[in-house]
């Protein structure tokens, strides 16, 4: 995302009453304007909130030696994918030496104050290893806070449960293996009508690098752009006009209304 970009999109925001930006990627830490983005963020007024859907591991690369420091400093909230509190299963979805490096950040985030101190949350996200629903948030956050606790003194403050949804690389391990017809199908039976209030696309917008907008990150994934005769971006849009227009839906929607149900901050039934 270039700077002009950035300028285009906080000037938007700016004019409405939104309070939360929620960063996410990849890495969103690795534009090379990240910084500057909180920065213009947290100077507006009424203030707002910002949200980073953090890499955990980009905290100990060369060259984001000072990032921690900064994510204290402008209270910025983490949220930190972790698939399991055991290495075996951590590194076998994320790749060899994951799990080390995570356990590393999340103890240099916890001594700048990140899940200790009220004013700087830090959260995990648990995403299942396989073509299941996960289990109940409540149930995996008490045990996650006692192995992580216990064997590497780290603490957080919640932890989110959040459904594979069957796109991108999921959709091609389950196609390759012959479950993505099953796994639609698990789905679908599982649909439960007391998530669709809670559903992220009903008050979040998402916004692509370039601009675009979309109802939601998956869409995103999917390219499944907002259109009106053409391709429209954030700047081209009246702020007091986008309540309740049509949300674009598919398929793998039914990944966030299956079970408990799944929203960027976790199960939607609890």
């Amino acid at each position: 995302m270039t700077r002009d970009t950035i300028d285009r999109v906080i000037d938007w925001f700016a004019k409405t009453k939104i309070p939360i930006v929620d960063l996410t990627g990849g890495a969103p830490e690795m534009i090379s304007d990240f910084c500057y983005l909180v920065e213009r963020v947290k100077a507006l007024q009424p203030a707002r909130h910002v949200v980073d859907r953090c890499n955990l591991t980009i905290l100990l690369e060369p060259g984001y030696e000072d990032l921690a420091e900064f994510l204290a400093r402008h209270k910025v909230e983490i949220v930190a994918s972790m698939p399991c509190y055991s290495p075996q299963n951590v590194n076998a979805q994320r790749g060899e030496g994951v799990f080390d490096g995570s356990i590393k950040a999340l103890q240099l985030l916890n001594a700048f104050g990140f899940g200790v101190d009220v004013d700087l949350p830090l959260h995990l996200v648990y995403n299942p290893v396989g073509a299941f629903l996960p289990p109940p948030q409540d149930e995996l956050e008490v045990d996650y806070k006692r192995e992580l606790k216990k064997h590497f003194g780290i603490v957080f403050n919640k932890l989110y449960t959040i459904t594979n949804l069957p796109i991108g690389r999921f959709a091609s391990f389950l196609r390759h293996n012959g479950n993505l017809e099953e796994y639609t199908d698990l789905l679908i039976s599982a649909f439960n009508p007391c998530t669709i209030d809670g559903l992220m696309c009903r008050n979040t917008i998402s916004i692509g690098w370039r601009g675009e907008v979309y109802d939601c990150d998956f869409n995103q994934q999917l390219g499944m752009q907002w259109e009106n005769g053409r391709p429209l971006f954030l700047w081209d849009i009246d702020p007091d006009k986008i309540a309740n227009r049509e949300i674009m839906t598919g398929d793998h929607c039914f990944g966030c209304t299956a079970g408990a149900g799944s929203s960027c901050c976790g199960a939607l039934v609890v």
